[in-house]
């Protein structure tokens, strides 16, 4: 590991004791705990997890700033998580922050406070960082069958775009990347006054097609992307709603939609049918519930616009990405 993710690193060693590693990833709009075992086959083994949308990304976007409130709530957040850190002596600590953090001028504030107040050193990440560590956890969902994978994940204050290649029988590279600063809680915000109904959907369709086309043309300058021959590999709180919304689940089970397959159609079908309903009948939908009823649609048009743009016909999801990326990277530092 390089010497500025030592320095996120905190926590203790564990002596002889086999390491217990947790990765926090606090994102625009959910706080995400993972803690874990290093497993005999490479992998891990999830000893404990902890997951609350938090809204950080709250209102930054106009004013370039997190509120009072989204600090509150985070905090509490936080506390919460420290507790479960303690609970497991977890004894490696890799805790970071993105788009919301890196867009807000004073999120040396939280920094310092979240330290202060629950233990926890949160490190800001950049986008190439955070797009590397999201690679890094999707990767082994690459299909055999396909050349590569388009992964994206769609967070609260940004979305990434990552083209992998395989490379041998088990490798993968990344071709390319982009981060474009627009979110599910940033488009939101941006339509905050207007029905989430199908003109808005439009609307924010077309706007992220614009957003992505950079990211499609730089693409484009490196080698042909064949959308034949590569799938679309989904990570986020908005492509594991729709995946669980078209298996019809109840509620949401992560078992059952981590690495589900889907026709890219038959999520766009889905798509359609939430733009259909008003916010009431999208809250009473179990995997999305009143949480995300809000916040779907702006997901949905984000999703659509990179089918736009990448067209490939199978979707594979995951409920996976950044923090098994970082648990990845913690494996390697527990071992040296």
């Amino acid at each position: 590991m390089s010497r500025s993710a030592k320095r996120r690193r905190g926590g203790r060693r564990g002596g002889g004791r086999a390491p217990v590693l947790a990765v926090l990833d606090l994102g625009s709009n959910n706080c995400r705990l993972l803690i874990a075992r290093p497993a005999a086959d490479g992998g891990f083994r999830v000893v404990d997890s902890f997951s609350r949308i938090v809204r950080l990304g709250e209102g930054v976007a106009q004013t370039h700033r997190l509120s009072e409130a989204a600090i509150e709530r985070t905090l509490a957040a936080l506390k919460v998580c420290a507790e479960h850190i303690r609970a497991t002596q977890a004894t490696h600590v890799y805790a970071i922050a993105t788009a919301a953090a890196r867009d807000a001028t004073n999120a040396q504030d939280l920094i310092d406070r979240v330290r202060a107040e629950t233990g926890i050193a949160l490190s800001i990440v950049t986008p190439e960082e955070e797009a590397r560590l999201a690679a890094t956890g999707c990767a082994p969902l690459i299909g055999e069958d396909y050349e590569g994978a388009l992964v994206f994940d769609i967070g609260g204050g940004s979305s990434e775009i990552i083209w992998m290649r395989r490379e041998g029988e088990t490798g993968s590279r990344i071709v390319h990347f982009a981060s474009v600063p627009v979110g599910v809680v940033s488009l939101a915000e941006d339509r905050a006054h207007a029905a989430m109904d199908r003109a808005s959907f439009e609307a924010m369709r077309a706007c992220m097609v614009e957003r992505f086309t950079k990211a499609r043309e730089a693409m484009d300058a490196i080698a042909p992307f064949h959308a034949e021959t590569y799938h679309l590999l989904g990570t986020s709180g908005t492509v594991t709603t729709l995946a669980a919304v078209a298996m019809d689940l109840v509620r949401y089970v992560r078992a059952t939609v981590d690495a589900s397959w889907h026709g890219s159609a038959e999520i766009l079908h889905v798509v359609d049918r939430l733009i259909g309903l008003d916010h009431a009948g999208r809250a009473a939908i179990g995997p999305v519930g009143p949480d995300r009823a809000d916040l779907v649609i702006p997901g949905c048009a984000i999703f659509a616009a990179i089918h736009t743009l990448w067209p490939c016909t199978r979707l594979r999801v995951a409920d996976r990405g950044l923090r098994e990326g970082m648990l990845r990277e913690l494996m390697l530092e527990a071992r040296a």
